[in-house]
C-alpha cells in the first residue's frame, strides 16, 4: 500500500463538506482524517500522535474562524500544511490568511484536478497557489532559497519599508498614509519591487518576501 497523506477538512457547510470528504477519498494516496465544522472542533479532535499532512481549511466559519484557526495550527504543529479553501479570490483576503500561516489558497469551485495538484505541491515544494499566480510568480518562490540572499536584488530603505507594510493587511492608500507620501509614490515603490522580484502582483510580492525571510512575520 503507498504512504498514505491524510487530511483534515474543516468547513461549516457540511453537504459540501462530505462531499468533498468523498472525493478526497478516491485520490491516490489521500485519506480523510477528520471533517469538523470550525477550527475548535479541529483543535478538539488533533491527536497528537496521528495529525493530517495537510488542514483543508474554510476562512468563515462560526465559533473559531480559518485565521484563528491558522495561526494556531502555525503556532502549535507547524509541520502541518494549510491550504486555505474559499469562494473569495481577493488580494486581502489571500494576504491576510498568508500572515496567519496558510500555505496555500484554493477556490471551493475549483477543478478536484486542481485540488489533487494542489496536495502534491504543497507537501513537496511547501507552497500552492492557484493559477491567479503566474508560473514567473510561482517559480521565482520556489526556486530561491533562504540562503540565496546574496542573490537578492538591492532594495532601498524605503522600499524595504513599503516592502514590510505591503505583507500587512493594509490597504495601499493607508500604506501611503503611514509612510507619509503620496499613493503615487507608494505605486513607485511596488512597480519597482514588481520588477526587482519578478512578480506580478502583490500576493506574489508578500510571497517572494516570506519564502526568503525578508519579511518576518
Amino acid at each position: 500500500m503507498p504512504d498514505l497523506k491524510y487530511i483534515a477538512l474543516v468547513d461549516d457547510h457540511t453537504m459540501f463538506r462530505k462531499g468533498l470528504a468523498v472525493l478526497i477519498d478516491l485520490f491516490p494516496r489521500y485519506k480523510v482524517l477528520m471533517d469538523v465544522s470550525n477550527g475548535r472542533e479541529l483543535i478538539d479532535q488533533l491527536d497528537p500522535d496521528h495529525l493530517p499532512h495537510i488542514v483543508l481549511l474554510d476562512i468563515h466559519m462560526p465559533v473559531m474562524d480559518g485565521y484563528t484557526t491558522a495561526a494556531w495550527l502555525h503556532a502549535n504543529h507547524p509541520s502541518i500544511r494549510v491550504l486555505a479553501l474559499s469562494t473569495m479570490d481577493n488580494d486581502a483576503t489571500i494576504i491576510k490568511m498568508i500572515h496567519h500561516g496558510a500555505r496555500g489558497y484554493i477556490l471551493k469551485d475549483a477543478d478536484p484536478k486542481e485540488l489533487q495538484v494542489a496536495f502534491e505541491e504543497i507537501l513537496a515544494k511547501g507552497y500552492y497557489y492557484n493559477e491567479m499566480m503566474t508560473r514567473k510568480v510561482i517559480q521565482s518562490i520556489h526556486d530561491a532559497g533562504s540562503d540565496s540572499v546574496n542573490a537578492f536584488p538591492h532594495l532601498t530603505d524605503r522600499e524595504m519599508e513599503f516592502l514590510k507594510h505591503a505583507c500587512s493587511e493594509k490597504n495601499y492608500q493607508q500604506i501611503a498614509s503611514d509612510m507619509f507620501v503620496s499613493e503615487r509614490t507608494v505605486d513607485g515603490y511596488r512597480e519597482s519591487l514588481f520588477k526587482k522580484f519578478n512578480v506580478s502582483n502583490r500576493v506574489g510580492l508578500v510571497l517572494y518576501a516570506i519564502k526568503n525571510q525578508l519579511v518576518q512575520l
